[in-house]
């Protein structure tokens, strides 16, 4: 088999040891393999490095085993050409996967280039991908404080949330600031409305009336309090963001004017995918790597499961929200290709479908630097093929029973 990298080395990567192999092509086809154990502190990192550089290695592959690559990429990547390999693909190579092989084993193939390397970003955008991905997480814990509240209202015989769009609401939190005090009646408490909501009093007289006991008013309280300090950390944190893509706020507005896409989706997907599509030479081989296209399985002609991967949650998170979002929008491609879907293929394809979509738009508007979203319209895909649009017309309606003269209307 060819040799691609004669001189590389393979690392297999624990929490507190690094198990290193140097593999190295003579040219007269014999090889020489060398181990030797470090351990993960940045002093025994940096002796690592000084050891490859030392015996001339150019190429150094190891597994994305969890976080604990990070530090060993953070010292060797400005020295070395490093590969981190996804520990799936890794796996399914046949071959010696034992612990003390390891290490040998992905120098081997990556000497042979049996490896495919992972997508690893600046250090700007990964500091960029930490912050959004804390600021969706912290968003989930806040979705959980709301459900936890609204359970706690449900014990207590409180129905506010059948009334209040939101719980979380000005007049809402009013009203459970009422509840947990407890010096008001529930006419009393249904006059803190505020705007649209005070066309609903007689409805909040009736949801506030319940059996709230001290124990509901202690969770409410705390509750409360939990709601606050996130709100308070995300606009920290949206701040922060803010901060760090302020240079690329031209791109944010252009990513922005997709249907279903507002300017903290268009945040995560620039923290994911970055701020250029130079590691892509498609859209089709960034959608791939994103994981939101149909998979590939087909044996003996047939074609089976189109189960897409499961990976890059993050991104595909945001991008199906998106979607959703576009679905609701009038008048828009994005929402005509999701009903047209959804009628053949289910809601949840044609969602990811249509995220399928954004992430292409968003691919073109990376690759070129003076591209504008331009909107097709609801009605392009009838008016792309008319012909076939007014066979399908007619063809119906005479099933029906119905005899039909198309005139056309004058322009």
């Amino acid at each position: 088999m060819e040799v691609l990298f004669a001189r590389c080395s393979g690392l297999d990567v624990h929490k507190q040891s690094v198990v290193a192999c140097i593999r190295i092509q003579q040219d007269d086809g014999r090889v020489e393999v060398s181990r030797k154990r470090f351990g993960t502190t940045t002093n025994e990192l940096r002796s690592l490095s000084e050891w490859l550089v030392s015996l001339n290695v150019t190429q150094v592959a190891m597994e994305s085993t969890g976080v604990y690559w990070k530090p060993v990429y953070n010292i060797l990547h400005p020295v070395l050409d490093v590969w981190v390999v996804n520990a799936r693909h890794l796996q399914q190579v046949p071959g010696r996967k034992t612990d003390e092989s390891d290490a040998e084993w992905i120098a081997k193939l990556m000497s042979h280039g049996l490896l495919e390397r992972s997508f690893i970003p600046e250090e700007s955008q990964r500091d960029l991908r930490d912050l959004t991905r804390y600021r969706t997480r912290l968003k989930q814990e806040k979705s959980n404080a709301a459900n936890r509240l609204h359970k706690i209202l449900e014990d207590a015989n409180i129905k506010l949330t059948s009334v209040a769009t939101s719980i979380q609401g000005v007049s809402a939190r009013l009203m459970l600031e009422a509840l947990i005090a407890d010096e008001q009646s529930p006419e009393e408490m249904a006059q803190l409305a505020q705007k649209r909501m005070r066309s609903k009093i007689p409805q909040l007289v009736e949801a506030l009336t319940g059996q709230v006991r001290e124990h509901h008013r202690f969770m409410l309280q705390e509750l409360l309090y939990q709601l606050d300090s996130l709100n308070q950390r995300i606009e920290t944190l949206d701040r922060r963001i803010a901060e760090l893509t302020q240079p690329y706020a031209d791109l944010i507005r252009r990513i922005d004017a997709i249907p279903g896409v507002g300017p903290r989706t268009a945040e995560v997907i620039l923290a994911e995918v970055g701020f250029s599509v130079e590691a892509w030479p498609s859209s089709k081989k960034l959608a791939a790597w994103a994981c939101v296209c149909p998979g590939n399985h087909e044996s003996a002609g047939k074609r089976k499961s189109g189960k897409r991967r499961k990976g890059q949650k993050w991104l595909v998170s945001a991008l199906v929200e998106a979607a959703w979002a576009a679905s609701r929008t009038k008048e828009t491609y994005l929402a005509s290709q999701f009903h047209r879907l959804r009628a053949r293929r289910g809601p949840k394809r044609a969602a990811m479908a249509v995220a399928h979509s954004i992430l292409t738009i968003v691919y073109h508007l990376l690759a070129d630097p003076n591209a504008e979203f331009d909107e097709l319209g609801g009605d392009f895909l009838l008016k792309r093929n008319k012909e076939q649009e007014q066979r399908r017309a007619v063809k119906t309606l005479q099933t029906i029973g119905y005899n039909v003269t198309l005139t056309p209307i004058a322009a």
